[in-house]
């Protein structure tokens, strides 16, 4: 369930664009405004309200807020502001920009239906004027281009092929191969009901779940990317509750990390692994928020949260 909470009724969108350009007029900007509109407004309130503030104002709303606001309120803001199939191609583009942040690339392939990755990979086409794919096999070699291409959809599961691909999976792993063709087609292409399938049988075979026998493993980018494709694909829920923990228990807190977890399942999933945050760690995910996080970037993701 969503966390995103919405006044009851919600204002216009022209009385919403109103505030915000209140907020951004004259000297200084009044970012609690700004949180207290855009905070609280739904993927569709929120394009709405982008539209009124075009047209009241002949201005690119997302381009005024750029230039009002900085550091990790801006990239939250500017990541939030946008629907999620679109944000989802903002966030590859950015992860492909400079340096490669596979675990981006990952998380949208791998917790996403065929349906919606589609989706991205036509907003992300129809925004950069170039496919996601080529873009990113440009930033990647070898095992990367291959790994992560179509998925297949549906709920059917062929247990006798499950057992057989567990016993292939199995012996890449005891040589060390993570990077092997086999792996790569089998996590690459079959359906995440039949990957399951395949790793309740490695599980009951073998006696320990695969992520745990890939983490045995000689440290490598890749095995590490492969760890990390099967827990969006096994768990996605205890897959962000873990990136959360690693973003807020660093020295220096991981902005980029925590920022796209809560915006991305605020208006999704984020109560579940709220739940599951506090379970695993005995803090609320909205403590260890504001003990990591300072000013209106601490403000903003509480909202969304929440708090």
């Amino acid at each position: 369930m969503a966390t995103l909470t919405i006044p009851h009724p919600v204002p216009s969108a022209a009385e919403d664009a109103e505030h915000i350009r209140k907020a951004v007029q004259g000297w200084g900007t009044d970012e609690k405004a700004l949180i207290l509109v855009l905070a609280h407004r739904d993927a569709a309130q929120r394009k709405h309200v982008r539209l009124a503030y075009e047209e009241m104002y002949n201005e690119n709303l997302i381009k005024r807020l750029e230039s009002e606001l900085t550091g990790h309120f801006e990239r939250a803001v500017y990541r939030w502001i946008f629907d999620p199939i679109e944000r989802e191609a903002v966030m590859a583009h950015v992860a492909l920009k400079k340096t490669f942040d596979h675990r981006v690339i990952i998380e949208i392939a791998c917790v996403n239906s065929p349906k919606e990755l589609l989706a991205v990979k036509g907003a992300y086409h129809a925004r950069y004027k170039r496919s996601l794919e080529e873009d990113v096999a440009a930033h990647t070699a070898g095992d990367f281009r291959k790994a992560f291409t179509y998925r297949y959809g549906g709920d059917e599961i062929d247990i006798s092929l499950a057992g057989s691909e567990a016993g292939i999976l199995r012996d890449v792993i005891t040589q060390q191969k993570s990077n092997h063709e086999e792996t790569i087609r089998i996590l690459g292409t079959r359906s995440k009901a039949q990957l399951n399938a395949t790793f309740n049988c490695y599980r009951e075979d073998y006696g320990t779940p695969i992520e745990e026998s890939l983490a045995g493993e000689a440290p490598s980018e890749f095995a590490s990317a492969l760890r990390m494709a099967i827990g969006c694909i096994v768990n996605p829920q205890l897959y962000f509750v873990e990136a959360l923990h690693d973003a807020l228990g660093k020295a220096d807190t991981d902005e980029d990390a925590l920022t796209r977890v809560i915006v991305m399942h605020a208006e999704k999933d984020l109560r579940g692994i709220k739940e599951m945050f506090q379970g695993r760690n005995n803090v609320p995910l909205e403590q260890a928020v504001r003990q990591k996080t300072s000013g209106d970037y601490k403000a903003f993701l509480l909202a969304l949260i929440g708090d």
